[in-house]
């Protein structure tokens, strides 16, 4: 008995002297940069479309954090661009419609007004102008998305360091008959209406707008080429530039993968996705590189109620079968669906967005993953 008791007085002092290690949430390593990504409209089987239809691995597979979002409305089961996204950038749900106001109308601040003034670059980066739905919830206030003119007013008056994207007419062919581009040169924007730069022909300048089509961007099947990928990079590139204050925050959505959807056309769909899929790749890379970069990819609802089914075909006798071997989108709706949308992460605090939330916990747990609402 004695013995025993030996022993354990032994194995209880062994225990006591070990260090003990806490793991408390101050100990993880908190992202410096988030880059978003937004494939708007863009749901499970849009994403699965890039296993089967592109001729390279897609960047989706780089992923190993996944999580699932419910899209909802406050108002209604299904939502639109303009509430999906404010639930994104600022973290409440609103109706259908609405840009950075919450349900009662009341202005709600955006990620970007809120990581701005703590020295935090911001950029928006679309293939539709740069006042639809979802780039303008992350900058402007305004009761009904279809406000074009009135967001226009707000990008000026906001924080954002880079932007490019459409809507250049929102800008200088105004029904009140200002031109706002010169008073996005007087906040010491450089403009380009032309085409993107290079790095080194832009770095000079503090902030700068690319406003590359009058309204929307063409689809990358007629002519837009490259436009999202370079413009990916050369943000980051931009954001990333001061040593100082290199720290930043960048949205940049796949705009037009919703209306490949919207149209019923899969081949438009598809190749937006595609597109899409490589702006992700430019992405990673980067983030792969700093080892600080938080990057999240996901949709702000599904479009189309697409889906990858087998090809039907018929046989030399006239009987209908389906293909198995081959691959056809179809789709159920022209509208938006319900469907649980998936979240992809990489980068630090990627674990958190493992798991099924609403869509508001993505702007909660990037400001947790970033440690920025308690940044000075």
């Amino acid at each position: 008995m004695i013995y025993k008791n030996a022993i354990l007085f032994l194995l209880l002092l062994t225990l006591l002297s070990c260090k003990t290690t806490v793991h408390t949430d101050e100990n993880l390593e908190k992202a410096k940069n988030v880059i978003l990504l937004i494939g708007d409209g863009t749901g499970l089987s849009q994403i699965s479309s890039a296993f089967y239809f592109k001729e390279t691995s897609p960047n989706f597979a780089r992923f190993n954090s996944i999580g699932l979002i419910n899209t909802s409305s406050s108002q209604q089961n299904i939502t639109d661009s303009a509430a999906g996204a404010t639930a994104f950038a600022s973290g409440i749900k609103t109706y259908n419609g609405a840009i950075g106001v919450a349900n009662d109308s009341s202005e709600v601040k955006t990620l970007v007004e809120i990581v701005s003034p703590k020295n935090i670059k911001t950029g928006v980066i679309a293939t539709s102008s740069i006042q639809h739905a979802t780039p303008a919830s992350f900058y402007a206030h305004v009761i009904n998305r279809g406000l074009y003119e009135d967001i226009a007013v707000d990008m000026v008056h906001s924080d954002i360091d880079f932007f490019a994207g459409g809507g250049r007419k929102f800008f200088n062919k105004r029904k009140d008959g200002q031109n706002l581009l010169g008073d996005l040169e007087a906040k010491g924007f450089g403009i380009d209406t032309l085409a993107l730069g290079n790095f080194e022909e832009v770095k000079q300048y503090s902030k700068m707008a690319y406003i590359l089509a009058e309204d929307s961007m063409d689809p990358v099947a007629k002519g837009r080429g490259d436009f999202l990928p370079k413009a990916t990079e050369l943000g980051i590139q931009f954001l990333n530039k001061d040593e100082e204050h290199s720290n930043f925050f960048i949205m940049i959505e796949g705009s037009q993968i919703d209306w490949g959807g919207h149209a019923n056309d899969a081949d438009y769909l598809i190749s937006e996705l595609i597109d899409f899929d490589d702006a992700i790749g430019v992405a990673l890379d980067f983030a792969e590189k700093d080892g600080n970069t938080l990057v999240l990819v996901t949709g702000d609802h599904e479009t189309g109620g697409f889906t990858l089914s087998s090809t039907p075909k018929q046989t030399e006798e006239g009987k209908s079968y389906s293909d198995y071997n081959e691959i056809t989108g179809t789709f159920s709706t022209t509208g938006h669906s319900a469907t649980l949308i998936p979240v992809f992460a990489y980068g630090p605090g990627s674990e958190a967005f493992s798991g099924v939330y609403e869509n508001t916990e993505i702007f909660h747990k990037i400001m947790e993953a970033t440690n920025w609402s308690n940044r000075d």
